[in-house]
């Protein structure tokens, strides 16, 4: 396995120097099985029916259980009886409530402390989409700001082009606004979103109004922010169908990708390749909104750390993203207890907590045999929408989890990096990110949201109240099927809708 991985980066490292033409080959299969993947997974130009499987998005992990409020909780449905039981150890770790020390709970001793939530599951809610407060007095627990600042000299540049980190931290405030503390210890701040209108008018005379959001924070408890401070807002995204992300072959990525568009087609797709803080090895970033994360086990870690205040071995700061600048905050009692290990997290915490978030099960497709639905499917793939949103893989044989060993899946994303223009800039860089670049979201349970979080807010920030809304916002790459959207009439755009729903 090691060396596998190994001898892929080598390859796909030169490739990204431009000194490898070689699109890189899956070493996983055999001719036979690729001919077979690469016949299966391609592009479907037959709309009148549904392709074969279509019903089962994460294949053998695919969730059958009733539509409700918990069908992004349900675990992959070929887990093992053991595996059902970490899955259940799990779940009752995600969901938790960490408390400030010290306490005489001594297992959740750690909270903050300055923290944005008090356990997993209060950002990731019946683990689904996050969204931003409904009023000014409501607390924003499903959606933070992230900060950071531009490198400030030649060394932090060289540091930040070779990968040694992804990005430089406000100096007082760190790489995010926490909005609650510990008592006796101030809060960092509260988000401030204002919102402005802007119509847009659709070609048959529609018109649909889009809410453009300013951010700024008040409230500030620990001084200024720095005058080069970089905001960007992010609400929780979904966890279901985590696991067979990390499992889709390195490969099968990186052959979609087009940083310089030599195609042609007006997509440029690109990978945000990040440093593993497990192993300190170059990899490619999968998870988060930017790609800035290589692993589950890695996003966990950072959520623990970076969310709640919790240390693990893998990111072991008791004082989560307490700074110098904040003595105070590094002056209040941490829930590190020798005879547990080394953090207030311990490797059974981080390990089953990982465990559960690689196996949240995927629920099965709806509808995908309407004509509606099926008609929609056809313009979603005619105006060039699978251009970034890829609709299906064969996961890797090599994949750490029997659940997702070479499963046919439907996440619609390609996990890679797209200019999506300036109307949802955060103008923050994040490792190979640029402030105009998001990874394409994975599309797979998305007409669940108002069933399983309570609200149709979508995109990286919540702003968009519908998902038409959310199509009209995308430009960049994306400018082109966008115009293609707003030129259909009425009914197309409904079928187009419909389809997205039925996902």
């Amino acid at each position: 396995m090691h060396k596998y991985f190994t001898a892929l980066l080598v390859v796909i490292l030169l490739a990204g120097l431009g000194l490898a033409d070689d699109t890189p080959v899956r070493t996983d299969l055999t001719p036979e099985d690729l001919d077979r993947v690469r016949a299966i997974t391609a592009p479907t130009d037959d709309f009148s029916r549904p392709e074969s499987f279509e019903a089962l998005p994460a294949g053998a992990a695919t969730t059958k259980k009733l539509v409700n409020r918990d069908s992004f909780s349900h675990s992959s449905a070929n887990l093992t009886f053991e595996q059902e039981g970490d899955f259940k150890l799990g779940n009752a770790l995600f969901r938790k409530v960490w408390v400030s020390s010290p306490s005489s709970t001594l297992a959740s001793d750690g909270l903050g402390p300055l923290f944005n939530a008090r356990g997993c599951q209060n950002c990731h809610l019946k683990d689904g989409r996050g969204h931003p407060p409904e009023t000014p007095e409501e607390n924003a627990v499903s959606m933070f700001l992230r900060l950071s600042v531009p490198p400030q000299d030649a060394d932090q540049q060289t540091l930040l082009d070779s990968r040694g980190v992804l990005l430089f931290p406000e100096p007082t405030y760190g790489e995010q606004l926490q909005v609650f503390a510990v008592p006796g210890l101030a809060a960092e701040g509260t988000m401030v979103i204002d919102y402005a209108e802007r119509p847009v008018t659709l070609a048959d005379g529609t018109v649909v109004s889009l809410r453009a959001p300013t951010y700024s924070i008040a409230d500030l408890g620990y001084g200024p922010l720095s005058d080069h401070v970089m905001i960007s807002p992010r609400v929780a995204p979904p966890m279901i169908g985590l696991g067979l992300l990390e499992a889709i072959a390195p490969e099968d990525i990186l052959a979609l990708a087009d940083p310089d568009d030599q195609n042609g087609d007006g997509i440029s797709g690109k990978a945000n390749w990040v440093r593993d803080i497990e192993d300190d090895q170059l990899k490619l970033g999968r998870f988060g909104w930017k790609a800035g994360a290589p692993t589950i086990r890695v996003q966990s870690a950072s959520a623990f750390s970076g969310d709640i205040g919790i240390s693990t071995s893998l990111v072991n700061r008791p004082y989560g993203d307490c700074t110098p600048d904040q003595p105070a905050c590094l002056a209040m009692p941490n829930g590190e207890q020798p005879e547990r290990g080394v953090s207030e997290g311990p490797e059974p915490v981080l390990d089953l907590v990982t465990f559960y978030s690689q196996n949240l099960g995927v629920p099965r497709r709806r509808n995908f045999d309407d004509p509606a639905v099926l008609r929609g499917k056809q313009q979603f793939y005619g105006l060039g929408c699978i251009s970034c949103h890829t609709p299906k893989f064969v996961t890797s044989r090599h994949a750490e989890g029997d659940a997702q060993k070479f499963q046919l899946i439907w996440p619609y994303t390609d996990l890679l990096l797209h200019d999506m223009g300036e109307g949802l800039a955060d103008h923050r860089p994040e490792g190979a990110a640029d402030g105009y670049e998001w990874r394409t979201p994975p599309l797979w349970g998305i007409g669940l949201t108002e069933t399983v979080s309570g609200h149709t807010l979508f995109l990286h920030d919540g702003r968009a109240r519908t998902l038409t809304e959310a199509i009209l916002w995308h430009g960049g790459e994306a400018e082109r099927a966008k115009a293609g959207f707003a030129n259909l009439p009425q009914s197309q755009r409904d079928d187009l809708i419909a389809f997205l729903e039925s996902l």
